[in-house]
């Protein structure tokens, strides 16, 4: 059953997307839009074509600060944090002693603090386990009074840079305090879609003129929930709950490329971080399953949950995210499978109201990515 409106958190451009006519459903104690009234289907592909604009003010923002964080940071993640520069920003997992992932997340190194970007339906779980974690010179504080907004899209660079010459500057993943359109922002080169764009964070209460702002350039469309979940499963792009749980280990995910060099079993800093002994281990000897990509032909998406078989019939794996791909045109879709059946030339098929469907490997991802890298 889903929880009425009024018990549902609000973002600050809440009123924004009633007067856009937003279709409001409950997201991770949240009311967001799931689209607006271009529908999902165009609002995917004007973002693939120009630029989108969406409110991920549901999400958490944290900053840290305090004595000691890139050494505290980096008992809870294996990622470089010691040596990551000043203006620059990576992505992390936070894993538990079976080498699972508590969340996915962003960090950032500023002068004298950190911010952490967190998952919206693990904010609070997330935010206790930093106050648990991390030692008494490091002070936690969540940015309740910041929203955050994606502009994402090979025009996003050209709209952003109207208001403000230095965000074109920015190459993926490093991130700026400036002035845009008069009002102060934290600004980083990434997202959520494959392609070239920012995340924005913003005070609650600039947080509308912003966004009118930006709306007002003729390339800008307001885009939901829907899209921005078909955006990233054509980009290959995890979704925690999804295709990232406890019980899943970064290696079995197919994220070896976050685990930085310095944090592997031969690196300068191996180890040190929960779970560390079993993502070592995974790393050296393989895993007994693998997150990969798939398309087929046909209309019918695949959805999670789907059973994927071999061609005898037997079961090997399970979509763990799936769904149409407007710019590929067709059902695209993650899944687990047996490491035995991992081979590209492997026959693979799922399994959908009764029918066998061929699947076929894709490397990573759909289209290659848009990041901006100068």
């Amino acid at each position: 059953m889903s929880q009425p409106s009024s018990s549902l958190a609000k973002t600050a451009i809440h009123s924004v997307h009633e007067r856009l006519g937003a279709k409001l459903v409950p997201f991770a104690g949240y009311e967001m839009p799931v689209q607006y009234p271009l529908g999902v289907l165009k609002e995917h592909l004007h973002t693939r074509a120009e630029a989108g604009l969406f409110d991920v003010s549901h999400m958490g923002q944290i900053r840290l600060t305090g004595e000691g964080i890139a050494e505290a940071l980096e008992a809870l993640v294996p990622v470089d944090i010691i040596d990551l520069p000043i203006g620059q920003q990576r992505y992390a997992l936070l894993t538990n002693g079976k080498g699972g992932v508590l969340d996915d997340l962003m960090i950032t190194h500023c002068a004298d603090h950190y911010i952490l970007v967190v998952n919206a339906a693990c904010k609070d779980s997330d935010i206790a386990y930093l106050r648990a974690s991390l030692p008494a010179s490091v002070h936690l504080e969540e940015l309740k009074n910041k929203a955050l907004f994606a502009l994402q899209g090979p025009k996003a660079r050209d709209v952003l840079s109207r208001f403000c010459p230095e965000a074109g500057e920015l190459v993926f993943m490093q991130t700026a305090s400036m002035t845009v359109a008069g009002i102060q922002c934290f600004v980083s080169c990434s997202g959520y879609t494959g392609e070239d764009g920012y995340e924005i964070s913003v005070d609650n209460k600039d947080a509308e003129d912003l966004v009118d702002k930006l709306l007002e350039h003729k390339e800008v469309e307001p885009i939901g929930l829907g899209a921005r979940d078909s955006l990233r499963l054509e980009a290959g792009l995890c979704l925690y709950g999804n295709d990232l749980d406890e019980q899943t280990t970064p290696i079995e995910a197919s994220l070896l490329w976050a685990i930085s060099k310095a944090r592997r079993p031969q690196g300068a800093r191996p180890g040190g971080y929960p779970g560390a002994d079993i993502i070592g281990r995974q790393i050296e000897s393989g895993t007994p399953k693998k997150r990969l990509m798939f398309k087929t032909s046909g209309r019918a998406p695949v959805r999670e949950g789907a059973i994927v078989v071999n061609s005898d019939g037997e079961k090997v794996g399970v979509v763990c995210s799936g769904g149409f791909g407007p710019t590929v045109g067709g059902p695209v879709m993650m899944a687990y499978v047996d490491i035995a059946y991992t081979d590209k030339d492997t026959p693979l098929f799922a399994l959908v109201r009764n029918k066998s469907l061929a699947l076929e490997r894709v490397s990573g991802s759909l289209l290659p990515s848009r990041y901006y890298r100068g």
